[in-house]
């Protein structure tokens, strides 16, 4: 009798359901061609698979693969509610695999189909890759720190991806306003989410000296005491810096630490009296006037001061390049610019680092595999960047950082709250629609190898304010370094950019809503 009354009421709820009621909508997988960069390949097809309390994170034998695993079950665990073990036992489930194909160091396949998802890589670096973008196949809830309704669905089909360039950078300023090791913690994991693989960190300037080195104390010490503005500044002890080098490498970053010289010196020059060339130390600074500091060309002891700290700096730091700035040295003669940089260069090869300088660097003679930094507008004049391109057809490779295309300090608009405007507002389709591979004329499109974002800090002072200018231009500039040139589209990418607004709520990144994106369009 029960059963038979139960069976009757739902019929009868059955059918009012389907008169007078609209449908419940079915969940529908993110498409695989959604997610930011762009993948190089998409072959979308087939059912989805479905994330639940049984699956298990497969992984082979490696200990980097494990890593790998650990990293994706620590981001789907709290929104899941899901155990999510990893395990190398068993099939099926979300797979990651080592193993040959041409993926390049960074590439990956990513399979998804009803019975799982396999991640498929030559390194660690593509396996982590791939689940970035298998997060972004995920509901933007499940960036969320609290367990989520779901369904955890991934669309089924085939994406194969490798990088256009290999340099995909972003830069941060902790000099001019310092920021602590959690913030720049946050910023990492920000950055992984998009494919960038350099954190490269501005670490000196007029402002402020931001790591410790044992051999001139008193650079960290008296030189880091303060910031644009004034306030306490800080500074990195080397275990604190260790710790943001390993904390980069354990999400795929490398480290690129710069000290600017000969100019943006004042800290140090602040610091000691004998580098500048009356041996009389300036007062420490905190405006933000550029060029006009400089290290002491002509004395010794200003390269007994350069080996110091490249060699204690190149100690602690695992990645390949050192950044020795060389922008805006206004009070260095040219002479005495190509001197200076004609002694530094060589110091940075004795320690094992190949060099990095903002462009100016190629007003001297850059050492062999040297890598340029353009920060240059679209309005720069035809004879500097004639200077550098004939260094790039010459063998010097570039990073593109134009500065009226993708640096984050600058305004979106009039309205910016945040920000400076020199190189002229900087909206989010400016910061897209372009192309690395022909930006600058007569520079050989192999020299290009990649771009970088950079962050000044002049009115930044807080984790809030750098994803707020960082978002969402940033997931441009990624897209430019790791997307075919095929897939370049600002009509298409502007649907996609809108789709990760909800995830970047669901991360508390607070972001600036452009009116050149339809927002809460796309689900």
């Amino acid at each position: 009798m029960f059963r038979l009354l139960g069976s009757l009421l739902l019929v009868t709820a059955a059918g009012a359901f389907a008169v007078g009621a609209a449908p419940v909508p079915r969940a529908a997988a993110t498409p695989l061609d959604r997610v930011i960069p762009a993948p190089a390949s998409v072959d979308a097809g087939g059912s989805p698979y479905r994330i639940t309390d049984a699956t298990r994170i497969r992984v082979d034998g490696s200990r980097e693969a494990r890593r790998v695993g650990e990293y994706l079950a620590d981001v789907l665990r709290p929104s899941t509610g899901y155990r999510l073990p990893v395990t190398t036992y068993g099939s099926g489930g979300i797979q990651l695999r080592l193993g040959k194909g041409s993926f390049g160091a960074e590439g990956y396949r990513l399979d998804s189909g009803r019975k799982g998802v396999t991640i498929t890589a030559a390194g660690p670096s593509g396996l982590f890759h791939g689940v970035q973008t298998l997060r972004q196949l995920l509901p933007a809830a499940v960036e969320k720190d609290s367990v989520q309704p779901g369904p955890w669905l991934i669309a089924g089909g085939t994406i194969k991806d490798t990088p256009r360039y290999g340099w995909r950078g972003a830069m941060l300023d902790v000099s001019r306003h310092f920021f602590t090791v959690d913030q720049v913690k946050r910023y990492i994991d920000q950055l992984a989410l998009y494919k960038i693989n350099k954190l490269h960190l501005h670490l000196s300037d007029d402002q402020g000296w931001r790591i410790a080195i044992d051999s001139w104390p008193r650079l960290a010490t008296y030189g880091g005491s303060t910031q644009v503005g004034g306030g306490p500044g800080g500074y990195y002890t080397k275990a604190d810096y260790k710790e943001i080098v390993r904390y980069a490498g354990s999400r795929h970053l490398e480290v690129v630490p710069e000290i600017d010289m000969p100019g943006h010196t004042n800290a140090a020059l602040a610091s000691y009296a004998e580098l500048n060339c009356d041996g009389v130390a300036p007062p420490l600074y905190t405006g933000t006037e550029v060029g006009f500091s400089s290290l002491c060309v002509d004395k010794e002891i200003t390269y007994d001061f350069v080996d110091d700290v490249v060699r204690e700096l190149a100690a602690l730091t695992p990645g390949r390049y050192l950044h020795i700035g060389g922008d805006e040295a206004h009070s260095t003669s040219h002479e005495d610019y190509v001197k200076f940089m004609d002694r530094v260069q060589p110091i940075v090869a004795k320690y094992g680092k190949t060099v990095v300088g903002w462009h100016q660097l190629t007003g001297a003679t850059p050492a062999k595999g040297a890598l340029a930094q353009y920060w240059g507008l679209d309005s720069t004049s035809a004879e500097e960047k004639a200077q550098v391109a004939a260094a790039a057809r010459n063998g010097t490779g570039l990073i593109l950082s134009p500065a009226d295309r993708i640096y984050l300090d600058m305004k979106y608009d009039a309205n910016t709250p945040l920000g400076l405007a020199w190189a002229g507002y900087v909206e989010v389709r400016r910061s897209y629609d372009w192309d690395p591979g022909d930006y600058l004329a007569g520079v050989p499109a192999a020299a290009v190898r990649g771009v970088e974002a950079p962050l000044w800090s002049e009115t930044i002072t807080k984790s809030a304010d750098i994803e707020y200018m960082a978002f969402p231009r940033l997931a441009g500039v990624a897209e430019l370094g790791w997307s075919p040139a095929s897939t370049h589209d600002w009509d298409g990418y502007k649907v996609r950019l809108a789709a990760q607004g909800a995830r970047w709520d669901a991360m508390g990144i607070g972001y600036y809503r452009s009116p050149q994106v339809p927002w809460g369009s796309v689900s």
